[in-house]
């Protein structure tokens, strides 16, 4: 059988003409328009409050997992089928990863198996939608409800997908994205914090620069990362961002198509 990418991504849109304008004037830091521009966009089509872009999918993660409030010896509950970012963002933090099997039918965490994992030191169950095949999420958020648990969603291959009419990515505590160039829309590297959370979303920009306190910035209360997306990336986004639905039917239809096969 002959190799199938998971995605081929399409850069003959405007992706050319806003890299030129990052090089023309200049701006091709994380300082630049288009970061800016990529998360109002981006933030607005998943329905949130605030987005984060950050330098890739597992800083995404990492991200967001410390501001959830992820410390030494906590547990969050997480599918056993998923890439290693998900368990090792959990690690870096200093918690413990516990591990959920799959539903057969979804590759996705299977949601019964959640609650006999729960302890008094869990604190998030890690939702991690796989193929994008969304997870059930009104499960997780009933159990998150009821054990006081985060959820940290990460929807890195379900961009404009929906569950139940909402977009994957609206439901978490606070939500991660990839732009991997193997997902829907791509920076060629890149990532996305979602958050309706105001102190979540403050944390994840601060943790993304370094912890630079805007009033004494060479003053750091505790060590951050450089999870910065240039503007060069950022440019990419917003072009790929104008054809997601154009992406988003060529996906399906090559779904069909293989799955036909």
């Amino acid at each position: 059988m002959d190799f199938v990418p998971v995605n081929e991504p399409l850069l003959d849109g405007n992706e050319k003409k806003y890299l030129s304008e990052c090089i023309e004037t200049g701006w091709i830091s994380s300082e630049g328009m288009f970061v800016k521009e990529l998360e109002e966009k981006f933030s607005a089509i998943t329905g949130r409050k605030h987005g984060i872009a950050v330098c890739n999918g597992t800083a995404a993660l990492e991200a967001a997992v410390i501001a959830a409030g992820i410390t030494a010896g906590d547990e969050v509950i997480l599918p056993a089928f998923t890439i290693i970012s998900c368990a090792s963002a959990v690690i870096r933090a200093g918690g413990k990863p516990v591990l959920v099997d799959s539903d057969p039918e979804t590759w996705n965490m299977d949601v019964k198996q959640i609650e006999k994992k729960i302890t008094d030191r869990t604190k998030a169950i890690m939702a991690v939608h796989i193929y994008g095949l969304p997870v059930d999420m009104n499960a997780v958020l009933n159990l998150a409800d009821k054990h006081n648990l985060k959820v940290i969603e990460d929807s890195a291959e379900a961009i404009g997908q929906t569950y139940n009419g909402k977009q994957c990515g609206s439901f978490g505590d606070v939500s991660t994205f990839s732009f991997y160039p193997n997902k829907h829309i791509t920076t060629g590297e890149g990532g996305m914090i979602v958050t309706d959370n105001d102190e979540i979303a403050g944390r994840c920009r601060s943790l993304r620069n370094l912890c630079f306190i805007p009033e004494k910035r060479f003053v750091h209360n505790e060590l951050g990362f450089n999870f910065r997306m240039t503007n060069i990336q950022a440019a990419l986004g917003v072009a790929q961002l104008e054809r997601l639905d154009e992406f988003k039917k060529k996906k399906e239809r090559s779904d069909i198509y293989i799955m036909k096969d």
